[in-house]
């Protein structure tokens, strides 16, 4: 079926989801209803914030959506015909009796080269396992988690230096711009859905704070990659004396050291920054925050602890 004006309702929710909604509200597919998750409560105050979809579509003149469960989210599709939907980071399971409601189904961005990395931490892991190449696809989505027939897909390399804010946003652009190219041909009928390979099909967990604790054991690049992977959360850290130590920002060190130092061993690296011994290789602690402390640079952290020297890191 060729609708060439379609009308289009966009589901997304955080940051990720930005570009996309961007692009389609630049362009001749601007929706008709955006649907995104409830005003979240935020902070030590827990004051009731909107999520970042909500704020644009709502300075976009969009009308806006948001159920609180599966059963008002399906009363929208029933209400309402949609030629198409198009979902990027909305945070909710879509039965699959709505996701037959659209003419065209359902389009759905996800920020890996699928069938590698579904789930929901495909940014992470790419960083964590030294990925030089990552990418996003547009899938047909389907009852399966990321399992649908691919549309589309776009690579990108991997910057030595991104952590998962930057890369996550490099891909979220990367994502509205191939949405936006690929619409005119779905649209019209002349792409053809490929099915995913299954055997090639690798799955990623969601990221728990717990994950953030370093083993000293592995390598200073591991290490580091851990650092980028769960910046901003959840975070890397550490226990010194039976105390949480965040470790705000850090680097592989540079240069020799004693060889006989232990894994997790804290030391004195080049002008008097502070070190720790890794698997193979050294770290520079740049910027620490003990529990309870205010975040502070590792060499102002030096003069406030006695004997750091020799101590263990855990």
């Amino acid at each position: 079926m060729k609708i060439l004006k379609p009308k289009i309702v966009f589901l997304g929710t955080p940051d990720f989801s930005l570009s996309s909604l961007k692009a389609l509200i630049e362009s001749d597919f601007k929706p008709v209803l955006v649907v995104t998750q409830p005003d979240q409560p935020v902070g030590r105050k827990q004051k009731f914030t909107p999520p970042p979809i909500k704020e644009l579509a709502a300075d976009s003149n969009l009308k806006i959506f948001q159920p609180k469960n599966k059963i008002e989210l399906k009363k929208i599709f029933t209400e309402q015909d949609f030629d198409l939907a198009i979902l990027v980071a909305y945070g909710m399971i879509i039965p699959a009796e709505i996701l037959a409601k659209p003419t065209l189904g359902f389009l759905n961005l996800h920020p890996s080269l699928l069938p590698k990395y579904r789930g929901s931490s495909p940014i992470q892991t790419a960083i964590l396992n030294g990925d030089t190449e990552t990418g996003v696809t547009i899938i047909k989505l389907t009852d399966q988690v990321d399992a649908g027939p691919v549309i589309a897909s776009e690579k990108i390399k991997i910057s030595p230096e991104d952590n998962s804010e930057i890369l996550s946003q490099r891909l979220a652009d990367l994502g509205g711009q191939l949405l936006i190219s690929i619409l005119p041909d779905y649209l019209s009928g002349k792409i053809q859905p490929e099915i995913q390979d299954e055997k090639k099909a690798s799955f990623t967990g969601l990221m728990k704070r717990e994950d953030g604790l370093i083993n000293w054991q592995k390598s200073a690049p591991e290490i580091r990659r851990q650092f980028l992977a769960f910046y901003p959360w959840p975070g890397v850290f550490s226990h010194l004396d039976g105390k949480r130590v965040k470790i705000a920002n850090l680097s592989v060190l540079e240069g020799d050291f004693d060889p006989n130092l232990r894994p997790g061993e804290l030391f004195f690296g080049p002008n008097g920054s502070l070190a720790v011994k890794c698997g193979q290789g050294g770290i520079e602690l740049k910027t620490v925050q003990l529990e309870g402390k205010k975040e502070m640079i590792g060499k102002d952290f030096l003069r406030g602890q006695k004997d750091l020297a020799g101590k263990i890191l855990s």
